[in-house]
């Protein structure tokens, strides 16, 4: 009989917790032989099955395990209790100021701490959002709405029309701006999808997440959320862009568009750059500001006419190019009646020599076949050596400087639409959302702001 749980504990570390009649919230006393550790009891995940370490919050924000032993003392210094809420206080909003509305999504960024326990729990009413940051309450007239509560790594192509489609009837409805809170994970696909698939855009869309948790000292929740706020009341602009951390402080986010951004670090605050591209603008939260650095290509203007185009083809796969890559993954991929392969080949856009009869055939079964390169930076060139102006014969499209994963998402787009080769090449090749650079003429590695 399998063992029941005490808030994630099991074991030995179950039974001395029990023993004190500790619970979550409760301040414990944890003593290992010369070291000693306090703080509020945490519950455990149970991936960690029977590890015998105890999870506590710190004074400090921090959540560490230590270790438990047949000698370890834990000791209850504290019980939880429940404060009273107090009366809570009419909401007053300025009227006057743009309204902006936050579609969560799910992810880091929409949880805040509870204070009584130390976890960290969803904070998706407007109620809840200004009362934990109160300062945005001077940039918008702000609302919230869920429409979704997944992990990051859980988003799919279905979602993105759902977001589209939340998206597009609140910029009907008139409201100046739209905040996306969105899981860092996954949101330069979802910034692409909603660049291509609301044509026409009045005012911004803005998707924001964090990097770290609101109950980490460290955490870039507010800082964030603001600066998306801002963009998203102010900003001259109408394009789908992610707002977050422009360097490891707090002097200053980064709006990058759409179709041009990539997480590039797992957990740096400023894990965000624009690729083949400068950001399209600085955002200085403290200062109410906003520094426009690069081309806008749809400006504000709430007299446009929003067209909603969010279909988007499933059977699309991104595949990176590897040294020995089977063919048999490509004909797998034609047998299982895929319409689109994004191709992540090596430097100008290449392929393995043997690979290149089994993408003919994807082209002559009708699969539409596109090249990216997985340098990130610069563009392909097919034209330079035999191998690239092989697979160029065999029918494959070239991706110019897309990212990888803007040119999966943009032919998901297409595909969605037409079916027609020769329709799709001519999309693929056109600079719809700014997703192509024809002239790179950008600094790699810029530092801002300038």
């Amino acid at each position: 009989m399998q063992e029941i749980d005490y808030y994630g504990y099991r074991g030995l570390v179950k039974e001395k917790l029990m023993k004190i009649n500790a619970r979550v919230g409760d301040r414990i006393r944890v003593v290992n032989v010369d070291k000693v550790f306090e703080g509020r009891l945490m519950p455990r995940e149970a991936l960690y099955g029977d590890r015998p370490f105890v999870v506590i919050k710190l004074d400090n924000g921090y959540n560490i395990g230590v270790r438990v032993t047949d000698t370890t003392i834990i000791e209850k210094i504290g019980s939880f209790e429940k404060a009273v809420p107090a009366p809570s206080k009419p909401l007053v909003q300025k009227s006057d100021l743009p309204r902006v509305i936050m579609l969560s999504t799910g992810g880091t960024i929409v949880s805040k701490v509870d204070y009584e326990t130390g976890a960290v729990k969803p904070a998706l009413s407007t109620e809840e959002l200004l009362e934990w940051i109160p300062e945005i309450a001077n940039i918008a007239y702000v609302e919230a709405k869920e429409i979704l509560r997944i992990f990051s790594e859980d988003m799919a192509p279905r979602l993105w029309s759902k977001i589209a489609e939340e998206a597009y009837k609140h910029m009907i409805d008139g409201y100046d701006g739209i905040v996306i809170a969105h899981g860092t994970d996954t949101m330069g696909y979802t910034a692409a999808a909603l660049a291509f698939a609301i044509r026409n855009k009045r005012v911004p869309i803005v998707l924001v997440g964090a990097q770290r948790s609101s109950d980490r000292p460290s955490t870039d929740s507010a800082f964030n959320l603001t600066a998306a706020f801002l963009t998203a009341a102010k900003a001259p602009f109408a394009e789908s862009v992610v707002v977050m951390h422009g360097e490891t402080g707090d002097a200053y986010a980064l709006a990058h568009r759409g179709t041009k951004v990539r997480k590039m670090h797992t957990s740096r605050r400023d894990a965000f750059q624009s690729i083949n591209e400068r950001p399209l603008a600085i955002v200085y939260p403290r200062e109410g500001k906003i520094k426009v650095v690069n081309k806008i290509i749809e400006h504000r203007d709430k007299s446009k006419e929003p067209i909603l185009k969010n279909r988007f083809d499933e059977k699309v796969i991104l595949l990176k190019v590897y040294p020995g890559i089977d063919p048999e993954i490509i004909e797998v991929l034609i047998d299982k009646g895929y319409h689109g392969i994004v191709l992540e080949g090596t430097g100008l856009g290449h392929t393995p020599q043997w690979l290149i009869p089994t993408i003919k055939r994807a082209v002559e079964e009708g699969i539409a076949v596109v090249m990216t390169s997985q340098c990130l930076f610069g563009r392909i060139d097919m034209y330079v050596y035999s191998t690239g102006r092989k697979l160029l014969t065999a029918g494959v499209i070239p991706g110019e400087d897309m990212l990888p994963e803007t040119a999966y998402v943009k032919l998901s787009w297409i595909l969605g639409y037409t079916r027609d080769l020769k329709e799709v090449r001519k999309l693929m090749l056109s600079n719809i959302a700014g997703e192509i650079n024809y002239r790179l003429t950008v600094n790699l590695y810029p530092r801002w702001p300038l």
